[in-house]
């Protein structure tokens, strides 16, 4: 993948570069931020948060041209994750007051370079990206975000900014699960029953294009309003979560070779029997207590909390003959590639259910905690996209 992006940029054309103002002129810009943790409330909106600056030779500054909403960034609103964010902002403990505030929520970014550190060779300004920024990094809700080189990618040729700002992040978190962490790639996975509980949100509906697109067998639960989206991203078999017992109606089909687990909750209980023994066949959860844990016990205890559990949940379902995982979001530039491609060359569309202007983002936000989401909520910074 590296090799490819050093190829990419070799055969990119680089424009004459006349005289230019630097957008570090500026010193403050719009965007939505909270200055304490709570529910809608506190979302605050202003014209005067501090322009992001380059620190590093390997960063970039994104114009933000569309962002997109998470269920982290419900979470993080409401202050989940705090201690561990704050560790990773400030891992020496040098700033003694509350650093994460004025802060701005938003993972997903799509728009247009504006500038570059000096360490930047793949990109240059004008470049049209698309990135998921790490929830430690100040967010996307803004006109302007900073992000590393190595977290971003070339937008997909095929689709509109809003279109774009979709995926970057449910991607990755799907990409996670499955490639990084569940070991599955398009070279294994043809003729693999694959299991997705929670299939129509953001993260699950990636999750079933990914994998037939890598010629899996998918089995998709969800409910049946939901059913149609489903069928039309190509599951071949649905079940609705809401038609009876769940665990019996699953019992009734074939065991699984994988099963990617959106939901968590009692499912952990019981989804574990639904693989096949001793073949390799691999349960990821992405609901697990790892921030939880140091929020309440604090960040030594809370790790140490953490390793005690995914350990002895590892060896549990080791000696029964199948792989229990833990898989998290992670920012990555050459997975985000990897996708583009996937995109460009039809396999993968993003789904979203409602858009709304950069006004609205508290609207966004009630919106996006009500549930029952078909896809993503999106919010096109500039409009028109």
């Amino acid at each position: 993948v590296a090799g490819g992006r050093a190829l990419r940029w070799a055969t990119r054309r680089a424009p004459a570069r006349g005289l230019r103002a630097s957008p570090r002129a500026r010193t403050a810009m719009p965007s939505w931020v909270i200055d304490r943790y709570g529910s809608n409330e506190v979302l605050r909106f202003t014209r005067d948060m501090t322009f992001p600056i380059i620190h590093f030779p390997n960063e970039v500054i994104i114009k933000v041209h569309a962002a997109s909403l998470n269920p982290i960034d419900l979470s993080m609103r409401s202050g989940y994750g705090a201690t561990a964010l704050n560790m990773k902002r400030d891992p020496l403990k040098l700033k003694t007051n509350e650093t994460e505030f004025p802060l701005t929520l938003g993972r997903d970014v799509s728009g247009v370079v504006m500038e570059c550190g000096l360490g930047v060779s793949y990109f240059k300004p004008g470049d049209e990206v698309w990135a998921a920024i790490p929830p430690w990094k100040q967010g996307t809700l803004s006109e302007f975000v900073v992000a590393s080189g190595n977290e971003v990618s070339f937008k997909p040729k095929c689709l509109s900014h809003t279109e774009a700002a979709a995926l970057p992040y449910v991607g990755l978190t799907a990409w996670s699960a499955l490639n990084q962490v569940g070991g599955l790639n398009k070279s294994n996975c043809s003729g693999k029953r694959i299991l997705i509980l929670g299939a129509s949100g953001g993260v699950g509906t990636f999750a079933v294009q990914l994998m037939k697109a890598w010629d899996a067998h998918v089995t998709a639960v969800c409910s049946r309003d939901a059913s149609t989206l489903v069928k039309k991203l190509g599951a071949d078999d649905i079940i609705d979560y809401k038609s009876g017992n769940l665990e019996e109606q699953l019992k009734t089909l074939p065991l699984f070779d994988f099963i990617l687990d959106n939901v968590g909750g009692s499912t952990e209980k019981w989804a574990l029997d639904l693989l096949k023994k001793w073949s390799g066949a691999t349960y990821v959860t992405l609901v697990t207590p790892f921030l939880i844990n140091m929020d309440k016990l604090g960040v030594a205890d809370g790790m140490l909390q953490t390793g005690v559990t995914v350990g002895s949940k590892t060896l549990k379902h080791l000696l029964k003959g199948v792989h229990y995982r833990w898989a998290f979001f992670m920012p990555s530039g050459p997975s985000l590639d990897e996708i583009a491609e996937l995109v460009d060359s039809g396999k993968i569309q993003p789904v979203i259910d409602e858009v709304f202007s950069f006004s609205e983002v508290p609207k966004a936000f009630l919106k996006l905690e009500g549930g029952h989401a078909r896809g993503k909520t999106v919010i096109n910074v500039i409009s028109r996209q």
